[in-house]
C-alpha cells in the first residue's frame, strides 16, 4: 500500500478519535472536521485526484456512504463519471450484489448491474481501509461486471487491521496511514 503521509501528515489535526465508537474497545476516526475545514478537504480531493486522474478511469466507484463524499468530487475532476457502491436494498434498478464476512457473520453491497460495462476501468473510493472486507467486495462487484480496477484510494487507512492484504494485486493509495 503506497501512502502519501509525507505531504498529508498535516491532515491528521482534522481526524478526531472517538473511543468506544460503534463498539467497546474500537478507537473510531472521525473525519467530521476534516470535511468541515474547506483546506483539508480540498486538499483531501486534489490529493486523491492527482494521484489518480492520469489513469483515463471510465468511473469512480464510492463506497457507501462517507467514500461517496470523496468519490463525487473526485469522479468531476478527472472527468469520470461517478457510481455508487451501496448497502442492499438501497438501489432502485437491477443490482449485482457481493457478500463479505464480517467478525460476527456477512454483510453485502451492490451496484446498478448497468453501472459499469464489460472492459471499463474503475477506481474505488472509500474514506477508510480498515479489514479490507468491503473494498475486496467492491473489487469482486467490478470483476463480476467485466470491468478493470485500475486502483483503489482511502483518506485513511488502518494498517494494524490488516486490510491491504486482502488487495495486494492493486494499486492501492492512502492520505493518512495509522499503524496502530
Amino acid at each position: 500500500l503506497e501512502s502519501m503521509t509525507a505531504d498529508t501528515a498535516w491532515l491528521r489535526e482534522f481526524v478526531r478519535d472517538i473511543p468506544d465508537f460503534p463498539e467497546p474497545g474500537v478507537m473510531f476516526k472521525d473525519i467530521s472536521p476534516l470535511l468541515a475545514n474547506v483546506d483539508a478537504f480540498r486538499f483531501s480531493v486534489d490529493a486523491l485526484a492527482d494521484h489518480w486522474c492520469g489513469d483515463s478511469s471510465d468511473h469512480i466507484l464510492g463506497i457507501e456512504a462517507r467514500g461517496f463524499l470523496f468519490a463525487a468530487p473526485l469522479a468531476y475532476r478527472c472527468g469520470a463519471g461517478f457510481v455508487p457502491v451501496r448497502k442492499p436494498g438501497k438501489l432502485p434498478a437491477d443490482t449485482a450484489s457481493q457478500t463479505y464476512d464480517l467478525e460476527y457473520g456477512t454483510d453485502a453491497i451492490e451496484i446498478h448491474s448497468d453501472a459499469i460495462a464489460a472492459g471499463e476501468r474503475v477506481v474505488i473510493i472509500d474514506d477508510v481501509l480498515a479489514t479490507g472486507g468491503t473494498a475486496a467486495a467492491t473489487v469482486e462487484l467490478v470483476r463480476g461486471l467485466g470491468a478493470q480496477v485500475v486502483g483503489l484510494g482511502f483518506v485513511i487507512e488502518l494498517g494494524f487491521l490488516g486490510g491491504s492484504g486482502k488487495l495486494e494485486e492493486y494499486e492501492t493509495t492512502s492520505l493518512l496511514l495509522y499503524d496502530q
